[in-house]
């Protein structure tokens, strides 16, 4: 203690000290609570900006901060886990994970995407029809029906993925703004305007705003693409991989791409893959043409690399030519594609798979073979095992647990996402979603409940079995989307969002059009903070009150909070279908920024010129 102070004395000064601190912040305008969220936040966009660290990680250690200093409760900070949205986006996983274990992604790019001849092209291709089905769908289901198909397109044309899967979620984004139901966002402030005693919102209020802003987006993209779109193509992706399997695939009769040609079937341009010849009536025809029409019962010849193998596997109609797929003793849908390289020590060595009985040796049907740079020109079943040969076979997972320590085979591995599709259940797969679409967008049930029954069938109708659905779940997203709705609460519940639109709308200075502006960007920027919802909920009242401030109609400002809150695009923090993208194309946060800053200013420059002149004061 010091001499002649009271420990009371002591207490009293470092009371007196924690206050005067206190009230120097309050004098700045902000709360203790709101300065903790200011920085935590600074923190967050900093560490996405400038590192690598997983996004999922620098959002929750920022929430464990609001939470540890009091800004939020515990079950503030862990309410995001039991959001709609995130449940929502959990059921998709499990839908999306249906459609491609049935090859039902397959038929979307086939009928629908086609073949582009340039990155812009595919962009075209993509991005138009994405926002037109986004119109009358909402646009989380339509970009997560989508991602694997896209990514799947992306491979066999030769594009880079990061290309497109940011374009997806913004089409679907600018998109969903042209209809009263394209995105929840519109449907949120239709609801709060009618809460507030007033008319709601007619069906294409919005489309006078949301199609200038779509087809400006979108034509924005289309011409800066090349130098704000990020291109992460790995490395590994360009080079040609030395280990080429010949494969043998037969047309089964019945099938689509019976009459079709090479082409058209989509088995000409599969990267780094070609058919060496087809073998059809007991004739071989060598050098196939691309315009060569497919025959039931056509034995085709593949030589390409691994990838180009499960390509194969997905396209319905064609199977492995070996009849020993079908004898094996576990179901196809049970099955899964394994990589085994030949030892010297195997006893099949000096003989041919169909004299060495490997399907009855192994319980595993080889379906093709790669014989370090050699090209092997045989029959599957017509070639002599020879050491180091690694051959490609479909078998029941265990085998790689039962061979692993062998002594037949030095390297044993499983091919990841091989397992062949269910082609006979892709339409049920087809009918499931489209009934969840339908069901969400007529608002006969929620779109929680909509995606929770899609998932439930897929599971139900075996178009993915369960151990599939667990592996589809995407849990790093999961936990991003969960934690940036936690973000969101410390900047609202800190009065950190209020305190920030009350001094912009005095920017306005009374002037309507003004009022407008600024609201719109009011919006814009919450929405990148904190989420869509949530953004237009804070800055909807404000809207309301402006307007009645100025003695106007309140519909321009109900239009803009609506727009605004819905096409943020400088941050995946935004809208949850960027967050959906933003793993799959091997996006940084830096990517956003990039491209999604200068569209935020075109689409708040359009949208403010176009709402008054298209709904007046």
């Amino acid at each position: 203690e010091t001499p002649g102070k009271s420990p009371g004395t002591v207490h009293e000064n470092g009371s007196s000290g924690v206050n005067a601190l206190l009230a120097t912040v309050e004098l700045l305008g902000l709360s203790p609570h709101a300065w903790i969220t200011l920085a935590v936040l600074a923190y967050v966009l900093a560490m996405l900006v400038f590192t690598r660290i997983a996004a999922d990680m620098v959002l929750v250690s920022a929430v464990v901060v609001l939470l540890l200093a009091g800004v939020l409760s515990t079950q503030q900070a862990f309410a995001g886990f039991s959001n709609e949205g995130m449940l929502t986006v959990a059921a998709l996983f499990v839908v999306v994970a249906g459609l491609e274990a049935t090859g039902a992604t397959a038929i979307v790019v086939q009928r629908l995407l086609g073949r582009p001849r340039s990155v812009v092209g595919a962009l075209v291709r993509l991005m138009f029809p994405v926002a037109g089905v986004s119109t009358l769908l909402n646009n989380t289901p339509v970009v997560a029906m989508f991602m694997p198909a896209v990514s799947d397109w992306a491979r066999q044309n030769r594009i880079s993925v990061s290309k497109l899967m940011m374009p997806l979620s913004y089409a679907a984004v600018l998109g969903g703004v042209c209809t009263l139901i394209g995105t929840s966002t519109n449907l949120v402030v239709n609801g709060l305007l009618i809460q507030s005693g007033r008319p709601g919102m007619k069906f294409f209020d919005v489309t006078w705003v949301g199609v200038p802003c779509a087809l400006l987006g979108i034509a924005f993209i289309l011409v800066m693409q090349r130098w704000l779109l990020p291109d992460r193509t790995p490395a590994i992706g360009r080079s040609a991989d030395p280990r080429e399997y010949t494969i043998e695939m037969i047309v089964q009769p019945g099938s689509p791409i019976v009459g079709q040609t090479l082409e058209a079937a989509g088995l000409r341009h599969l990267p780094q893959l070609y058919v060496m010849e087809i073998e059809r009536r007991g004739a071989i025809i060598p050098a196939v043409s691309s315009q060569e029409k497919l025959e039931a019962e056509d034995r085709l010849v593949f030589v390409g690399v691994i990838e180009s193998m499960l390509d194969l596997q997905k396209v319905r109609g064609l199977a492995p030519a070996t009849n020993q797929v079908f004898k094996l003793e576990s179901p196809r849908s049970s099955r899964t594609l394994i990589e085994a390289v030949v030892s010297d020590r195997c006893p099949l060595v000096g003989q041919s798979i169909r004299d060495g009985r490997f399907r009855s040796v192994y319980n595993a049907a080889v379906i093709a073979v790669a014989r370090s740079g050699e090209r092997v020109n045989k029959k599957i079943g017509d070639i002599v095992l020879r050491p180091g040969d690694t051959l490609l076979l479909e078998a029941h997972p265990s085998f790689v647990d039962q061979q692993r320590n062998s002594r037949d085979f030095y390297l044993v591995s499983r091919v990841e996402n091989s397992t062949p599709p269910r082609h006979e259940r892709a339409w049920i797969a087809l009918a499931i979603l489209g009934g969840m679409v339908l069901a969400a967008s007529l608002e006969w049930t929620s779109m929680l409940n909509a995606a929770l029954l899609a998932g439930g069938l897929m599971l139900l109708t075996r178009c993915c079995t369960g151990q599939l659905a667990r592996r589809a779940v995407d849990w790093q997203t999961l936990i991003a989307i969960a934690a940036s709705f936690a973000l969101g609460r410390a900047v609202e519940t800190s009065g950190l969002a209020k305190l920030f639109a009350e001094g912009l709308i005095d920017l306005a200075g009374g002037d309507p059009w003004a009022t407008v502006f600024v609201i719109y960007g009011i919006s814009l920027i919450l929405t990148e903070l904190i989420t869509n919802n949530a953004a237009a909920v804070l800055t909807f009242p404000i809207g309301i009150q402006a307007a009645a401030d100025l003695g106007v109609d309140c519909q321009p400002f109900v239009i803009a909070v609506t727009v605004a809150a819905s096409l943020g695009f400088a941050t995946p923090l935004g809208y949850q279908t960027h967050m959906l993208v933003y793993g799959p194309g091997g996006y940084r946060f830096t990517d956003f920024l990039r491209l999604g800053i200068p569209l935020d200013i075109l689409c708040w420059i359009v949208a403010s010129a176009v709402i008054p002149l298209a709904f007046g004061f």
